[in-house]
């Protein structure tokens, strides 16, 4: 009895340890000024993330949208999704929100404020400070195309963290 219980123990606290850490929640729209942030591909196009973090029920609530650039490159086509899967969200120095992959695709605009956002609702407390923190999104500098690996030749095409790029 105590080897099955050892067991299931084990197997439950593993299981608890591999649990997403935040929640997803659509349809929020974001607020009037949401923070822009994005990146260019070294071949040309780029993307832009908006993002708003705020308070929901006492936890705190990231909410994004992402747009990609009408014209780019072949070699980028399909890749934002690897991309914004590498992206983090900071409130202050805190990272709260890591895989960028819950925000919902726009269409690239002038202004991203009160668009439809994808949301997850982090298993972070919201404390009254938080609304003077600043927030930001990084996204890592990446291969996402390397035509090398089929000649020596062929182009290496880099994601490049440098702010909106996705045009509007």
């Amino acid at each position: 009895m105590t080897k099955a219980f050892a067991i299931s123990t084990i197997c439950a606290v593993f299981l608890v340890s591999c649990a997403p850490p935040a929640q997803p929640v659509n349809g929020v729209p974001l607020g009037d000024d949401p923070v822009l942030s994005g990146g260019r591909y070294t071949s040309g196009g780029g993307l832009t993330v908006a993002v708003t973090v705020t308070e929901a029920q006492g936890a705190t609530r990231v909410c994004g949208v992402w747009a990609k650039s009408r014209q780019q490159s072949i070699l980028t086509k399909g890749v934002e999704r690897r991309v914004l899967g590498t992206g983090s969200v900071y409130l202050g120095q805190e990272r709260i929100a890591q895989d960028l992959l819950f925000m919902r695709e726009v269409a690239p605009q002038q202004s991203y404020a009160g668009q439809q956002a994808g949301c997850v609702l982090v298993a972070r407390a919201w404390q009254q400070r938080d609304a003077a923190k600043p927030v930001s999104v990084q996204i890592p500098r990446q291969i996402v195309a390397n035509q090398r690996e089929a000649s020596d030749a062929g182009p290496i095409v880099y994601f490049e963290h440098t702010g909106p790029a996705a045009g509007g």
